[in-house]
Parts: structure tokens; C-alpha cells; sequence
């Protein structure tokens, strides 16, 4: 689950919980720079409470000032802080995203949060990126037939499918994860030689991909829109999975009716 991290963390190794001078240290010696959406260099810098004007809060502050706020030894914030590092570009256009988000809110008065912002903030937080190399498999995971996608049929998806945790709660979820723990999933179609690059190679071209998805006004615009992805059933994520019986636990494997009710009553 952590592969899509380990290059960035390799910078982070030592003695002692990474600061923020370890982070931009990392981003200094890159040879392409990191900048936000708004075209500010990117750097963390540690959280200061109270945020009462808007451009100091969280999101407003990484886009007009470049600032990711940070606290010291906590995994949310670290895990954030190496899936910016990971993926920066679909990072950046997230926060354009919620930044235009909280423009729209607060010019119209609304005093709750719209349905776009629980789909960027649910991606953020609990996101999968699934490559698939075959539309058959994505229909299946779509349409959360499980057993015949993660049983079945999961020499193919070993072959022509990968899931790369994006969230950063899901990251932290993944230290001591626990059956029920699910993901929300954004499918990238790939080509069948995707999966034979190197690790480096595919995480720069699905970034690529996913910023595009999120640059685009058109899409995560609700909850809905992200498929439910129960990350425990993925072949070789959980001993479990090993065994047949594992994926007959509807009440984590759910049916899309089930599945669909208990989104309706949230």
C-alpha cells in the first residue's frame, strides 16, 4: 500500500519525526520546481492557530502563498505532506479546486459546504487512483461486483490493474488498517504497457492524468461521482484475500444496492 511513497520517504530517514526543514530540503533539491496552482513556490511551514481571515486559512494559504501548514509528529499531516511530494501536480490542482470552492461559498453566503467540496475533500482524504489496462475489469469495480473482480479474475487484475493510495487519511488508516476500510476511487485508463515502466515513471504519468481530471469543471462535483474501493479485497494488500470466503462479507463487499442506500443516508 505504501509503494507509491517509499521514494520520498527515503529523503525523510533518520533518527528523528521529519520537520519542515526536512520537507524543503526535499524540494529544494529537486530539478523541477515545486509551485501551486497559483503559481506560488510550495513549501511547509508549521500551523498557527487562530486562522480567522480567509486567506489564512488552510487551503486559501497553500494558494496564494505557497504555505502547507504542518504539525510536528503527526502521521495525517506527514502523509499529506509525502502525497504532495508524490504527486504534486494533482496536489496543486486540487487545492485550485477547493480554492475556488471557498471563493464560490463565501461570495454567495452559503454557509455550508457544496456537494464538489465533499468530492474533492473525500478524494483528498480517502483517495485511490486505479489504473486499469482493461474496461472490462473497471466495469466490474464500478458496478461492485468484487468477488468476480478481486476472485475470479484476479490474475488479470494482477496483470492489467493497480490501485496507488492517494488520500492521506487512508495512508494513515493503512498503518493498522482494518476490514471495512475503504477507499474512494478515480479510474485513469492506461495502455497494456503502463505496467511494465518503473514505479517512478507510472506515479509521473498518473499524476499527470489526475491533475488533468481535477483541472477539468466538470467532474468531482459530488460524492457519487468517486467509486467505492474496499482496499482490503485488493489481491496481495490482506492475507485474507487469499482465501475465497474472504469475499463473501457483504457487510465490506456490498452489493451495489446496499452500497448505494448506505451513500444515500449519509
Amino acid at each position: 500500500m505504501f509503494d507509491p511513497l517509499r521514494a520520498a520517504a527515503r529523503g525523510l530517514r533518520g533518527p528523528y519525526w521529519p520537520g519542515c526543514d526536512d520537507l524543503n530540503r526535499i524540494i529544494a533539491s529537486r530539478s523541477v520546481s515545486m509551485v501551486t496552482a497559483g503559481g506560488r513556490p510550495l513549501r511547509f511551514v508549521e500551523q498557527r492557530f487562530p486562522q480567522h481571515a480567509f486567506e489564512d486559512k488552510y487551503e486559501p494559504r497553500i494558494f496564494l502563498r505557497g504555505e502547507v501548514q504542518f504539525r510536528a509528529c503527526n502521521w495525517h499531516d506527514l502523509f499529506n505532506a509525502l502525497v504532495w511530494l508524490t504527486f504534486p501536480a494533482a496536489k496543486a490542482a486540487l487545492n485550485r479546486r477547493h480554492y475556488g470552492e471557498l471563493e464560490r461559498q463565501r461570495a454567495s453566503g452559503a454557509p455550508n459546504r457544496g456537494p464538489a467540496q465533499d468530492a474533492l475533500t473525500l478524494f483528498d482524504e480517502g483517495g485511490v487512483i486505479v489504473a486499469a489496462g482493461d474496461a472490462g475489469l473497471a466495469a466490474l469495480l464500478t458496478g461492485f461486483q468484487w468477488k468476480e473482480l478481486f476472485w475470479r479474475r484476479r490474475a488479470e487484475v494482477v496483470a492489467r490493474m493497480r490501485f496507488y493510495l492517494f488520500g492521506h487519511a487512508l495512508y494513515e488508516k493503512a498503518l493498522a488498517p482494518f476490514v471495512g476500510v475503504t477507499g474512494r476511487g478515480v479510474i485513469c485508463e492506461v495502455a497494456g504497457a503502463f505496467f511494465a515502466q518503473p514505479l517512478a515513471q507510472q506515479l509521473r504519468e498518473l499524476d499527470a492524468m489526475l491533475a488533468a481530471r481535477l483541472g477539468d469543471p466538470v467532474q468531482f462535483l459530488a460524492p457519487r461521482d468517486l467509486a467505492p474501493v474496499p482496499i482490503l479485497g485488493v489481491p496481495g494488500w490482506c492475507e485474507d484475500s487469499e482465501r475465497e470466503h474472504y469475499y463473501d462479507n457483504l457487510d465490506y463487499f456490498r452489493p451495489a444496492k446496499a452500497a448505494k442506500a448506505t451513500a444515500a443516508r449519509r
